[in-house]
């Protein structure tokens, strides 16, 4: 009777493990086309599956109830912000890139003669107003920064077409419903894969992604969209010139993570410098109350889901935006989050263990208690 050689054993498995790889990669490069949409479906899945069974509960047990009911909620939260102000940004590129063709001839005007005639710090503010005027800021900052032309062009491809969008969100929609309606079966799937890989540990790992995925998906829309409400209430109660664009801009803005002060604060200088003090004075008092929701609110909704450093979110819209486009807002900090989460969890649970001190050293060897 022959015995096959250990090592003949240990070719085979590596040689089964090399071409499974190779078959995942290969699969992974069919479905690439819809591999955004389905991370994004994912995303918002979970996110929304507490959702899905309350209502299941209200709606007499009915899942397909259930499952119209959150994906028109779905619609009305996650998808239609990103739609209405990616088109309108995409409606507007030609005068935004015509804005930004102006800017390289712009000239600080004259100080104007309220600010002259202020006491105390008219003669300060005179002097200081005049170096700026003779500086030519805008020809400066377009000799050492890139053109704004370029970055709005760079956004506006990002974006991509008015019907990629609208064929990313409806193929999202579809797979987050399916999703919904095997809820169950697919949870269990994940579980047995995370038990499978690391046993207990790795279930909870699973379960641990899940809350980040939720509390990251959660944290951005939000906060974005809270930001663009008061934002937008504020440039309209100012009646800023074009406040339906600025509001658009604003909320990209806010979805990229860098925060309102970026479209609100230029606005502000702007009329101060245009003469018009008590509507600049109330649109800075609305954009200091964005910041603070944008510092306040996003660490505390993300906080309560997972603990994860605020640089990864950025980092991760930042990257998603140029790997994905548009959708990568959501699946960039998703995947940088979620690693983060499984790398940590993983460190924690394979820890070395304390090594015993002298004095417990010495009371073992002694046989004391």
């Amino acid at each position: 009777m022959s015995v096959t050689p250990p090592s003949s054993h240990l070719t085979r498995a590596v040689l089964s493990a090399m071409m499974t790889c190779v078959m995942i990669l290969f699969s992974l490069w069919v479905i690439r086309p819809f591999l955004p949409a389905t991370i994004w479906a994912m995303t918002i899945g979970i996110t929304t599956w507490p959702l899905l069974l309350s209502l299941q509960k209200i709606l007499w047990g009915s899942r397909p109830l259930a499952i119209a009911v959150t994906t028109l909620f779905a619609l009305m939260v996650f998808v239609l912000p990103f739609f209405l102000a990616a088109l309108t940004v995409i409606q507007y590129s030609s005068t935004l890139i015509a804005f930004a063709h102006s800017t390289a001839s712009f000239r600080i005007p004259p100080e104007p003669a309220w600010l002259t005639n202020m006491p105390y710090i008219g003669p300060y503010t005179h002097s200081a107003w005049h170096r700026i005027e003779n500086t030519r800021l805008p020809q400066l900052l377009t000799g050492h920064l890139p053109g704004t032309n370029e970055i709005l062009r760079w956004l506006l491809n990002n974006l991509g077409g008015f019907s990629m969008l609208t064929i990313q969100f409806l193929l999202m929609l579809v797979i987050m419903a399916f999703m919904h309606a095997k809820g169950e079966k697919i949870t269990q799937v994940m579980l047995g894969l995370g038990y499978s890989l690391a046993g207990i540990k790795g279930q909870n790992m699973m379960l641990q992604a899940g809350h980040t995925i939720r509390g990251v998906a959660i944290a951005v829309t939000i906060t974005a969209l809270a930001e663009t409400a008061v934002a937008g209430a504020g440039l309209i109660a100012t009646d800023v010139p074009g406040a339906t664009v600025l509001t658009a801009i604003t909320f990209m803005v806010c979805l990229l993570q860098a925060g309102p002060g970026l479209t609100l604060i230029p606005i502000v200088i702007w009329m101060f410098i245009a003469g018009n003090p008590l509507k600049a004075t109330i649109l800075m008092a609305i954009t200091i109350v964005t910041i603070a929701i944008d510092n306040l609110l996003r660490p505390y909704l993300i906080r309560k889901q997972a603990s994860i450093p605020l640089i990864l979110i950025m980092v991760g819209v930042m990257g998603g935006l140029a790997g994905f486009g548009l959708i990568g807002i959501f699946i960039g900090p998703v995947i940088l989050s979620v690693t983060y989460t499984l790398i940590k969890s993983w460190l924690e649970t394979s820890a070395p263990v304390t090594p015993a001190s002298d004095d417990t050293h010495d009371t073992m060897e002694s046989g004391s208690p």
